[in-house]
């Protein structure tokens, strides 16, 4: 009895914790959101749709699709209370495969995809006053910032918690003063310069319209990261629907106020020479937006803020996206040693081999490269998840549900409709990203029967 009393103690031990509370919950789902994205995407938007009206719809459209799979994801988390989010989702709803095959990309492309691009984000801010060729900024600084923040999340979920809840604190704080210091102290602009009324913005095309929803939606991606530590949050059923909604809705509102401000503060030619793909050497959008009021001297100080704004969201996506494959493991669909945890109850070798393969990331291509592939492999699942709460009404009708889907099932079949079109518009405008993201899917396919076949032996 004693031997039997002390085995449960021993695998109590190796469970994770629920230290996670409300405020850090919020903090992980405002603070993974708002990372470099809103501060870097306005230059290739506008280079897209040149037009005032045009960008702005398109952040409108990425900011309500992705409230409303908020609002969707909200009654899987409070279903599913468990660490691992989406792959469980999935596994309950359609089967093992799927699942294994939505944890395959997420450990291949979209949370290392994303830990990068945070990474290559804050680099570029960081170089405004370090001069270091575009290579070391990527190998060196950025590789620092992967391994440093992931060896902070080997400690504890609760200490990992704390960090988020600081570095989101700092970057609204930041984000506040940019927007209050450009409406009340750089000059207005003629209108023209600002709407970019000009012969070519006259013709609207729905594909390039497309391609910047996309381009916003990554600015909005990490609303689904929060039921990925599911396990460890305090009142999941309360407090992860409660920080999906809040965070997400908070982040929106705030993400159309800072564009406007973009395009208070400059005109319309000055954003689309920003840093992108197209002009890798520019100065950022928010950058140049906060020289008009804060002159060069004010620059260096802003640069920090940003830096620690992309920081804080990489943080979020380390934290959260460990604990895919640590369930996975769990379930023996990905190598055992991904379930073990360090003495503070953290699945440090999940976070420890995420950061090695997100520095070779780092290095494998540009910031929007990067974040093509992470959210065109990513919509394809947000997509299978949300019709899954019309599966699981249907399949499992009695689960508790305190919190349902409003305007069920319109709202779901709406997310789903609208991601699909424009998954369907990406893979013709960006062939190369999109498919490179679907063959890595694909690929799975054959480790997903060797790791069945080895499980069952």
């Amino acid at each position: 009895m004693k031997n039997l009393n002390s085995s449960k103690t021993n695998s109590e031990q190796k469970s994770l914790s629920r230290s996670l509370g409300f405020i850090d919950s919020t903090a992980i789902v405002i603070g993974t959101i708002i990372g470099t994205g809103i501060f870097l995407k306005a230059a290739s938007m506008s280079q897209l749709l040149p037009n005032l009206h045009h960008v702005i719809g398109a952040w409108l459209v990425a900011g309500l699709l992705s409230l409303a799979g908020a609002l969707v994801y909200s009654e899987l988390g409070e279903i599913f209370p468990e660490a691992g989010g989406e792959f469980i989702y999935l596994k309950e709803s359609y089967g093992e495969g799927l699942a294994f095959l939505y944890g395959w990309q997420r450990f291949w492309i979209s949370s290392p995809g994303s830990i990068a691009a945070y990474a290559a984000g804050a680099s570029t801010f960081l170089s405004q006053f370090i001069t270091l060729g575009i290579v070391h900024q990527q190998l060196l600084i950025a590789v620092v910032f992967i391994i440093f923040f992931s060896v902070m999340n080997c400690f504890s979920v609760s200490f990992g918690g704390k960090l988020q809840t600081l570095l989101t604190s700092i970057k609204v704080i930041m984000i506040f003063g940019l927007i209050a210091g450009i409406y009340f102290f750089s000059p207005p602009l003629e209108f023209q310069l600002v709407h970019g009324m000009t012969e070519s913005s006259s013709h609207f095309k729905w594909s390039a319209f497309g391609t910047a929803i996309i381009a916003a939606l990554w600015a909005f991606d990490g609303w689904n990261n929060l039921p990925m530590a599911a396990g460890e949050i305090k009142n999941p059923s309360k407090n992860i629907p409660l920080a999906l909604i809040l965070g997400t809705g908070f982040v929106f509102i705030i993400y159309i106020i800072t564009n406007l401000s973009f395009f208070h503060a400059l005109p319309l030619a000055e954003i689309q020479n920003s840093h992108s793909t197209l002009f890798p050497e520019a100065l950022p959008v928010a950058t140049k937006a906060s020289k008009s009021f804060l002159g060069e001297s004010g620059t260096m100080f802003l640069s920090i803020a940003f830096v620690l704004s992309a920081l804080g969201a990489m943080n979020g996506s380390i934290l959260t996206s460990a604990r895919v494959p640590y369930s996975m493991a769990k379930m023996n669909l990905f190598p055992k040693w991904f379930t073990t945890l360090s003495s503070a109850q953290s699945p440090y070798i999940s976070i420890l081999v995420q950061a090695l393969w997100s520095c070779v990331l780092v290095a494998s291509g540009s910031f929007d490269q990067l974040t093509d592939y992470v959210v065109f492999a990513s919509w394809i699942f947000y997509i299978l998840c949300s019709w899954a709460v019309i599966r699981l009404r249907k399949s499992a009708p009695n689960k508790k549900r305190s919190y349902k889907v409003p305007l069920y099932p319109y709202l779901p079949i709406f997310f789903c409709t609208i991601a699909f079109a424009l998954l369907v518009n990406t893979l013709i405008q960006s062939p190369k990203e999109s498919g490179i993201g679907l063959f890595i899917i694909l690929l799975g396919i054959p480790f997903f029967y060797l790791t069945r076949k080895k499980s069952t032996a």
